[in-house]
């Protein structure tokens, strides 16, 4: 008699998807931060689970012919008790590294770690970000930026949604500690993405607050 496959409740399995991805994104922001790591997507099939690691740099991520990527398969399987070959791990290239909040939050950690100040790192962030057709950008800096005081910087320009819903599909957000000899430095990165109805560069729906005003059409006009 076969046995029978052991039910797991939808609550169980949505708090175990979640855990999975969660130390999946905290393994390979450590391991590939400095090949632009900029997440991660994870697709389940019936025949196997695809990962999709996104990075500005693939070629460094995919290693000399393949390496890295079967060694990261390889960790992953193991890890999460994944069968041979149940799993694929794919490197994908970020089209616009400026409208990246992970990757810019990772350009400007080892700028702070190869010694430029913070002022000057932040300004020139902020700027690589709005050249490249962003709605917005803010940056926060907290912690012992000089002296033994600690305080918070931030970097703004153009326009930034903070509440409602649109703050889910149009800003993008990420957050890196930066660990330097005077103690603990925070970073904060939101880009506020710019429309697109090609859905590349960002959403395709438009804000709710937008308001078209159409032309009158002509039968209209004549009476």
């Amino acid at each position: 008699m076969s046995a029978v496959p052991k039910r797991v409740s939808k609550r169980k399995k949505f708090v175990a998807d979640g855990v999975f991805y969660a130390e999946l994104n905290k393994f390979l922001t450590i391991e590939l931060s400095e090949d632009g790591y900029a997440g991660v997507e994870v697709r389940v099939t019936p025949q196997r689970t695809e990962v999709i690691i996104r990075a500005t740099r693939t070629k460094n991520v995919l290693g000399e012919k393949g390496r890295r990527i079967r060694e990261l398969t390889a960790v992953v399987t193991k890890r999460f008790g994944f069968r041979e070959g149940s799993i694929e791990l794919y490197a994908e290239r970020v089209l616009f590294r400026g409208l990246s909040a992970v990757a810019q939050a990772e350009s400007l950690k080892f700028k702070l770690l190869n010694g430029l100040a913070v002022r000057r790192a932040c300004y020139g962030v902020v700027r690589f970000v709005m050249e490249n057709e962003a709605k917005g950008c803010e940056v926060i800096v907290s912690g012992k930026l000089r002296g033994q005081r600690a305080k918070a910087m931030k970097f703004c320009d153009g326009y930034m949604k903070k509440s409602g819903y649109a703050t889910n599909d149009y800003v993008d957000k990420a957050v890196r500690h930066v660990l330097l000899k005077s103690g603990v430095i925070g970073l904060k990165v939101a880009i506020m993405l710019p429309w697109d109805p090609q859905g590349k560069k960002g959403p395709k729906k438009p804000l709710p607050d937008v308001v078209q005003v159409l032309m009158p059409k002509k039968e209209v006009l004549a009476l």
